[in-house]
């Protein structure tokens, strides 16, 4: 989680939100959260993160 917070610069909470609500690529095992860089760097790069009022939070 922390690795994939510094690639794309944003805080834990934001990553979740992601996950929970726009289908970022990840699996939960146990209490942590999984995610792969290059899985979720094309999710972003297909403009999964993408939206304006998130943007200005």
């Amino acid at each position: 989680m922390q690795e994939i917070c510094e690639c794309l610069g944003v805080k834990r909470h934001k990553v979740i939100r992601w996950i929970e609500q726009r289908g970022m690529p990840a699996a939960k095992v146990g209490k942590l959260w999984c995610l792969k860089v290059a899985n979720d760097d094309e999710w972003v790069k297909s403009g999964g993160a993408s939206n304006m009022q998130e943007v200005q939070e």
